[in-house]
């Protein structure tokens, strides 16, 4: 069989373009090119990979299988690199991380901030996205490790529990629940307005689910972005709001709100980190892993 790494990264890019000439352009390759090492390559393994249409291409199920281990082939090398590197200068190497909402806006700056100052030498490549998206992009190998919370179908990954990540009402000291300590979601429902996060965010979309369940609807007066924000709305006497316990505390100025416990059971949710089942990452990744757990067992000592 006749292929090199070249050919296996341009079938990497044709898998994440669904497209020929972009993948070829991401590979640094001419059309005609990239044609000709698609055709040895399916030509070398004697079954084709490829079906090409009017919108670009999508792959066999011989080239899904392809697809899965020129992956695999890619971050064995980083791997390699990654544990090579300590014996050079540089950067040791990157690490691909994906977070929702709740963890970015809570304890993961702090990890963050502490394993790069330990660390000069990794970059870490964060981008924030919603829990089933996450779960998705880790098991596609397009991200090393996955932080996120909540109930999901988590098999084909190896995951470890952080801590519980518990939701909160928030509201402003003149409220009338203000001398509150305690409530269950559905009196909050019926009696009150709130200020949501993102619609489409897992935590709103959550909470729509379990208003749903109980034949009712949240009215929201307005979503905004961020935690900080729907913090800031509350504070504004807008509306109630139900946020992360983190977020309530790491508001600017968390003295000006009030937070009250919810007593449903599902108020409570899992805390996790997450990578695609055995597979091996660089001994950094393996570091921050071990250091995301140090500080998770902080915030477990101060509950």
């Amino acid at each position: 069989m006749r292929y090199d790494l070249t050919d296996l990264k341009l079938f990497i890019n044709i898998g994440e373009t669904a497209n020929l000439t972009r993948a070829a352009e991401k590979t640094f390759l001419s059309l005609p090119a990239a044609s000709a090492r698609i055709k040895n390559l399916e030509e070398s393994l004697k079954v084709r990979l490829l079906i090409r249409q009017v919108t670009g291409v999508r792959m066999t199920p011989a080239g899904e299988i392809l697809l899965k281990y020129a992956k695999g082939v890619f971050q064995q090398l980083e791997c390699l690199h990654s544990d090579l590197q300590p014996f050079s200068t540089g950067i040791k190497g990157k690490l691909r991380i994906l977070a929702n909402m709740t963890a970015t806006h809570s304890f993961l700056a702090e990890a963050l901030s502490s394993f790069l100052l330990e660390n000069p030498d990794i970059d870490i490549e964060l981008e924030e996205k919603l829990t089933k998206d996450i779960i998705s992009a880790v098991r596609a190998g397009s991200a090393d490790l996955g932080i996120a919370s909540g109930s999901s179908n988590l098999d084909g990954l190896d995951v470890v529990p952080l801590f519980k990540d518990e939701l909160v009402v928030v509201t402003d000291l003149e409220h009338e629940l203000s001398n509150r300590h305690e409530i269950k979601f559905e009196e909050l429902i019926e009696n009150y307005h709130f200020v949501g996060i993102d619609p489409a965010s897992v935590i709103q979309s959550f909470l729509e689910e379990k208003a749903y369940k109980l034949g009712k609807r949240i009215r929201q007066r307005v979503y905004v972005g961020s935690f900080e924000t729907v913090c800031r709305m509350v504070d504004a006497k807008i509306g109630l709001a139900i946020v992360p316990i983190e977020c309530a505390r790491n508001y600017s100025k968390p003295e000006r709100l009030h937070i009250v416990r919810i007593s449903d059971d599902w108020a409570n949710r899992e805390r996790f980190i997450c990578r695609l089942g055995g597979r091996d990452l660089p001994a950094f990744a393996e570091k921050f892993i071990e250091h995301v757990i140090r500080i998770a067992g902080n915030i477990n000592d101060t509950k």
